[in-house]
Order: C-alpha cells, then structure tokens, then sequence
C-alpha cells in the first residue's frame, strides 16, 4: 500500500476508533447508571461535546490547514499548550457551575471540570498527526483510548453515580495521552510555541466556531421545531432514518478532519478542485450504494436495529440516501474551499444550514414526515451545489497558490 493510501485508511480508522468511542461510552453509561444517573451523565456529556466541538473548530481546523512544513513542529506544541490552558480554565468555570448545581447533576459537571484537559489534549492530537502527515499515530492513541474506556467502564458497578462515571471516563484518556505526547514528542522537539496566535483578532477559529455553532444550532433548532408541530413518531422515525447513515458520518467526518493536509499537496487550483470532485463523488456514490443496501435490508433485520421505529424509518430510506449522497459532495466542496479560501466558507454554512432548517419545517407542513425528510435532501443538494458555484468563483490567496 503506498503511502498516501496508507494515510487515508488510517484516517478513517482513526475516527472510526474516535466514534465508537463516544457511542460505547453512552451504551455502557445507560447500562450502569438508573434512568435519574443516565440523565444526568448525558446533559454532562452534551456540555463536553459542545466544548468538544469548540476546540475542533477554533484550534484543530486551524491546525490541518497550515501548510508551511518548517513551522508544523511550532504549530502543534502552540496548540497543545492552548488547548491545555483553555480546557483548564473551562474546567475550572464547570467546576464553579457543579457547585452550585444541587445533587449528582452538579458532582458530574464538577468532575468533567476535573478530566476537561486531559480529554481535549488528547483529542487535539489527532489534529497534530494529520497536519504532519502521520494519521497513524492518531490512531494509536484513539485505539487504545477505545481499549481502556471501554475496560474503566465495563468493571464500574451498577448504579454508579454519573460523577463517578464521567471521572472514571476522562481519567481512562491518560494512556492514550501519554502515549500521543510520546508520539508527537519527535515533532515538536526544540520548536517554539506561541500560544498568543490563537488570542490575536483575525485568527480563523473564530470563523470556525461561529460556522460550528451556527451548523450544530441549526440543526438542534430543527429537531425543536419538528417536535413543536410533528408526532413523537415522526420524529422518532427521522432520528431512527438519519442514524442508520452513521458510518457515512464516520467517512465525512474524516475529510473534514484529515482532509486538508491531503489536499493541500495537489499542484494548484486545478489540482486541488480534481482531487476534491473526485473524493466527492466517490463520497456520493458510496452514500447512494449505503442506502440501497439499507433499503434491501430485511425487515427482520431492520427492527433488531431500530425496534418498533424500523417501519417508519425505512420509509424514509429513499430521502435520507438521497440526503447523504449529494452531503459527500457538499462535504468535499467545503473542504476545497478550506484548502484555497478559509474565509470563503463561513456565509455559505449560516445560509445553508438556516435554510435546511426552513425547509424541513416547510417540507412537513406540506407531505409530514417524508416531506420533511427531502425537505432535508434538498437543503443538502442546494449547500453541494452553492459551495461547488463558490469553488468555481473563489480567488486563490497569493500564499496559497504559492505554497500549493
């Protein structure tokens, strides 16, 4: 396998390890905790995912797009420095806050307070190994991070308490942080850092984090807004739908993530727009090839995976594919412009994401459930077809064109 090869596979493995990470970790929560325990552990871990997805965006975005080699050592010791002195100081604010919240609630945000930095340091790495071309070593630490969370958790008792539960989660990251410094260590050895670059006015994190938080707001509007007017059913049957495309989630979220080092070594504009239509078509095809398969799926099949939601949602199966497939080339038209434009990407993500909003809600208005669903098929295909019309018309910063 050659080397890039070898890099795209380990990419994708690697969040691969990072999801079922997270997946695992709930399962195992609900099977130890009580209804009251889980609760509260899931408002706990949708405060880290929230901060989680922060730090993606205001410090790991940035980081994948550098393209100067010389300065990629200085780089990633900067970011593992900010992301150390930012979680910590979040941790302390989630300590605070866990006092001063009554009961098991407050202990569990005391604890993430507690395990904030380790868990987003070590996280942050993976960040470091794509932009120095070593996915490999971001998967070893997250394979690992899979093997002692799952191992901490499973011998927990049941009814653990959710602050025992989050602290036993970030203090089994500790293996797999050390490992990653370890790993990352020859990269960064005698290189500075200069941490003030992520606090300077301009910095492109914070058009990241404005685009993460308009994205992720969008879509939890949409979901309230569908619960106001749908069924529990209805909405129960878009959730089911939408999680069965769970590995194609996997596969976008590695080019996101992975993505920009890759490309950023194409020859040119041109090369850089070949390289992302080819990915995003063979993102589309696979995501239409994933749904076929999905609609040929036995109902016997399909109620051991989604239960009694099984009906409703594989009636959606048609919209939702079409969704995730033209999502592979909206995906891949996002990240060209990242590699060419950075700046280019933030008024297409608020106006497309509020619009797939508009039109799911006017999509169930007009034909319910299924209308809502290609009410999202459609938001996605006009973002595909926006960001590709953008490509055609972004203007290549000097720098980029050089370093291209």
């Amino acid at each position: 396998m050659s080397r890039r090869g070898l890099a795209a596979v380990s990419s994708v493995l690697d969040q691969a390890a990072s999801s079922a990470t997270n997946i695992l970790v709930l399962v195992l929560a609900a099977r130890l905790s009580s209804a009251s325990g889980f609760a509260d552990f899931s408002m706990v871990y949708v405060v880290f995912s929230v901060l989680l997805g922060l730090n993606m965006a205001y410090v790991g975005q940035t980081v994948v797009l550098e393209k100067e080699a010389g300065r990629l050592g200085a780089v990633c010791r900067s970011s593992v420095l900010f992301t150390a002195g930012a979680a910590a100081a979040a941790g302390l604010v989630l300590g605070a806050a866990g006092l001063a919240v009554p009961g098991d609630a407050g202990w569990a945000l005391v604890a993430l307070g507690l395990v904030l930095a380790p868990v987003l340091v070590q996280d942050g790495l993976r960040y470091c190994f794509s932009a120095l071309r070593v996915p490999e070593r971001a998967l070893a630490a997250d394979a690992l991070r899979l093997v002692c969370v799952v191992a901490a958790l499973a011998v927990q008792p049941h009814g653990a308490s959710a602050g025992r539960l989050v602290l036993v989660w970030g203090l089994s990251a500790l293996p797999a942080l050390g490992l990653g410094l370890w790993l990352l260590r020859p990269s960064v050895r005698g290189a500075g850092a200069d941490v003030r670059r992520y606090l300077r006015r301009g910095h492109l994190g914070q058009r990241f984090v404005v685009e993460f938080a308009v994205g992720n707001g969008s879509s939890q509007l949409a979901v309230l807004g569908l619960g106001v007017f749908a069924t529990p059913l209805a909405v129960g049957a878009l959730r089911g739908a939408t999680t069965l495309f769970g590995p194609l989630n996997v596969l976008f979220n590695s080019a996101n993530a992975f993505g920009p080092p890759v490309v950023g070594r194409a020859s040119g504009k041109r090369g850089v727009v070949r390289l992302t239509a080819l990915m995003g078509c063979a993102l589309a095809v696979v995501g239409a090839g994933w749904a076929a398969v999905l609609y040929a799926l036995p109902d016997r099949l399909g109620r051991h995976l989604l239960g009694d939601t099984w009906t409703a949602a594989s009636a959606l199966l048609p919209a939702t594919g079409a969704q995730y497939a033209v999502m592979g080339l909206g995906t891949c038209a996002l990240l060209t412009l990242r590699v060419l434009n950075p700046k280019a990407t933030l008024s297409l993500q608020v106006v497309f994401s509020l619009l797939s909003v508009g039109l799911l809600l006017g999509g169930y208005a007009l034909w319910g459930v299924a209308g809502a669903a290609w009410g999202l098929a459609l938001g996605s295909a006009a973002k595909a077809a926006a960001g590709w019309l953008r490509v055609g018309r972004v203007e290549v910063p000097a720098e980029v064109a050089a370093a291209a």
